[in-house]
C-alpha cells in the first residue's frame, strides 16, 4: 500500500443507536437505491484522513458505471482511477502502477448503479434521522471487502439524498475513510478524464 494511503483511519461518521423499525428500514433502503440509480455523474471535493491525523485533499470525479478519479492535492504524487474495467493506483514518485478488477474492490458497490443494494446492503443504525448509512458486502465474495456509505437526506438531490462519504475495507484489510464536500450531480464528464499517464512508459493509457 502506498505511504499516502496506508493505515487510513475510519473515524466515526455516524454513531450507533436503536435500530429503526422495518417500515423505516425499507423506506431508507429504497431512497438509497433510487439515489444510486439517479446519479450518472458526480463531482465533489474530498478529504482523506489517516490514523495520525494527517489529511489529504483533492477532487473526486465519478461517472457510472465504472469510472472514478481521485485527483490528490498538489505535492501528492498519487492518482487513483477506475476506467470502467480496472481500478488503478499510480504512484508517480516511485513510478509504480497497481491494478485490480473493479469488481474485486469495495468501490464496486459505489460504481455500479445496477447493483442490488437491497440484496447486498445492510442499514447501519445512526443517531440522526437525516443520516442513512449502508454497509455493502458480497456474502459470496468476502475477500472483495466492504464499503459503508453515508448518505444525508437533502431535498432536491437525486433520490432526496447526497453522498457524504464512505469507509472502505479492502481484501488486504486496508481501511480508507473518505469525506465529501458539496457535490454536483449529472453534469457532463468525458471518458478522457479517466485516462492516466503511465510513469513507466511514455504513452497514455
Amino acid at each position: 500500500m502506498n505511504k499516502y494511503l496506508a493505515g487510513a483511519l475510519a473515524a466515526p461518521i455516524a454513531l450507533m443507536t436503536t435500530a429503526p423499525g422495518s417500515a423505516q428500514k425499507s423506506d431508507n433502503m429504497a431512497k438509497v437505491v433510487a439515489h444510486m440509480q439517479a446519479v450518472k455523474t458526480m463531482t465533489a471535493s474530498f478529504t482523506q484522513t489517516d490514523r495520525a491525523g494527517k489529511s489529504l485533499r483533492g477532487q473526486l470525479l465519478l461517472k457510472r458505471p465504472g469510472h472514478i478519479r481521485f485527483q490528490y492535492q498538489k505535492g501528492v504524487p498519487l492518482l487513483v482511477v477506475a476506467d470502467g474495467r480496472s481500478l488503478t493506483m499510480i504512484d508517480y514518485e516511485v513510478k509504480q502502477v497497481q491494478r485490480w478488477p473493479i469488481k474485486n474492490s469495495p468501490l464496486a458497490a459505489l460504481l455500479d448503479p445496477g447493483r442490488d443494494l437491497s440484496k447486498y446492503g445492510k442499514l447501519v443504525p445512526t443517531t440522526n434521522k437525516n443520516v442513512i448509512s449502508v454497509k455493502v458486502k458480497d456474502p459470496k465474495r468476502p475477500e472483495y471487502g466492504t464499503i459503508t456509505m453515508i448518505f444525508i437526506k437533502k431535498a432536491g438531490a437525486p433520490g432526496g439524498l447526497t453522498l457524504n462519504g464512505w469507509v472502505a475495507l479492502d481484501s488486504k484489510n486496508n481501511r480508507t475513510t473518505v469525506r465529501l464536500g458539496p457535490a454536483k450531480f449529472n453534469t457532463p464528464i468525458t471518458n478522457s478524464r479517466f485516462r492516466w499517464k503511465d510513469p513507466r512508459k511514455k504513452r497514455r493509457k
